[in-house]
């Protein structure tokens, strides 16, 4: 029927999805990513069939993946996560998921291309997933939520730059000076975003909220704010880095403001993120085909999800250990960096379109995205801090007390 592939249509069902996985998180005690997640499988290709991984849908969870990082970063200070040891937990946590890979497909017995970009795919850590759940908890204030961020942003330039590398080596062609650029390219956008956003646009903002203008329409400081952030997410993208960190950073400089005539931004931003956010999460489960499924593919992708896993937990527990973090804490942001999510599925769609490995161990990476997407919630609220009494159960019972 026609009206089923209507942006009407899609709308309701994305919506109603939503809104099914908060409440079905709320009686099962469990993060609403999870319960996002399943039903996204389930109203997507793999089940019912009811929605498609569209570009409507790809455009309005890239928004909610945008928003999300934003919010996330206007609760962070630029000193929480620009640190030295933060670095170290990010390096470590590339180079040990990136051998594990690598060597796991040359055991399958994939060739030298496929094998370097499954590597490559475990390098990558969706800083969008442990922040929401994290912030639904209310930890993301602890000093391992700071080291999981502030080690998430780096491990994404580090991926990038892997990216670039692995790129380079299969066509046998390694380039000093490419991978230079982009590294200068990444210290250029973090280092200007920083002075730029704290050195005129935050006073620009607190100029522009004590006019006349912004008594009469307050509302106009939050649409600011919104612009800020998509325009650095669209400056991260343009210099290749992804979209998320740009909004994360516009978050960070816009952090502190006091507002005094115009309506709160962040108030504003976390209601569009209730609504896309979770958009975002129900599309992870619709870009999942299940149909996709044989026996070599459930092989090397349950030992691909274990060494994707074990790898980046060993890879940052060890180093977060060495600095003088708890057990607890370490080992919060060993599990907390599992979670591949978009940018594995992004790595994987790359070496699929270039040819350097077929279906197999696209829908294997891709798999592997989702089952430590999910894992990682779980590991985080019924295991580490199974304990801890939670502040908030999910975020609309945060905005009915508000």
């Amino acid at each position: 029927m026609e009206i089923l592939s209507s942006i009407v249509f899609q709308m309701c069902v994305l919506l109603f999805v939503a809104l099914a996985g908060y409440l079905i998180a709320s009686r099962i005690h469990q993060s609403a990513v999870i319960c996002a997640i399943i039903l996204g499988i389930i109203i997507g290709p793999s089940v019912l069939g009811l929605v498609t991984y569209t570009d409507f849908v790809k455009s309005l969870a890239e928004l909610g993946a945008i928003i999300l990082l934003f919010v996330v970063g206007l609760e962070f200070k630029i000193e929480d996560i620009l640190k030295w040891k933060y670095a170290l937990i990010a390096l470590i946590g590339i180079i040990v998921p990136f051998i594990g890979g690598f060597f796991l497909s040359k055991l399958f017995g994939f060739g030298f291309q496929s094998s370097i970009f499954v590597g490559t795919a475990l390098t990558a850590t969706s800083i969008a997933i442990t922040a929401n759940v994290l912030r639904e908890m209310g930890k993301l204030k602890t000093e391992a939520a700071k080291a999981i961020i502030g080690a998430a942003v780096i491990d994404d330039v580090l991926s990038l730059l892997v990216l670039v590398f692995s790129k380079e080596i299969v066509v046998g062609l390694v380039s000093i000076v490419s991978i230079g650029w982009v590294v200068l390219k990444c210290v250029l956008f973090l280092g200007l975003g920083i002075v730029i956003g704290n050195k005129l646009i935050s006073r620009w903002i607190i100029k522009f909220d004590r006019t006349n203008t912004s008594r009469k329409y307050p509302e106009m400081i939050f649409i600011i704010a919104m612009m800020v952030a998509f325009f650095y997410a669209l400056v991260a993208e343009f210099i290749g880095l992804s979209a998320i960190i740009g909004a994360f950073l516009a978050g960070v400089v816009l952090e502190g403001i006091v507002i005094r005539n115009g309506k709160s931004y962040l108030e504003g931003a976390e209601y569009l993120q209730i609504i896309f956010g979770a958009i975002f999460f129900v599309s992870l489960g619709i870009l999942v085909n299940l149909k996709e499924i044989n026996l070599m593919v459930v092989v090397f992708l349950f030992a691909l999800t274990a060494v994707a896993v074990l790898t980046k937990f060993i890879g940052c527990y060890i180093p977060a250990r060495l600095q003088g973090m708890s057990k607890q804490d370490s080992e919060v942001v060993g599990f907390g960096m599992s979670p591949r999510g978009e940018m594995a599925m992004i790595i994987a769609l790359i070496g699929l379109n270039a040819g350097y490995f077929k279906q197999d161990i696209y829908v294997s990476i891709i798999l592997m995205a989702l089952l430590t997407t999910i894992l990682t919630p779980i590991m985080l609220r019924n295991w580490l801090y199974k304990k801890e009494p939670s502040p908030k159960e999910f975020k609309f019972k945060h905005v009915d007390e508000t």
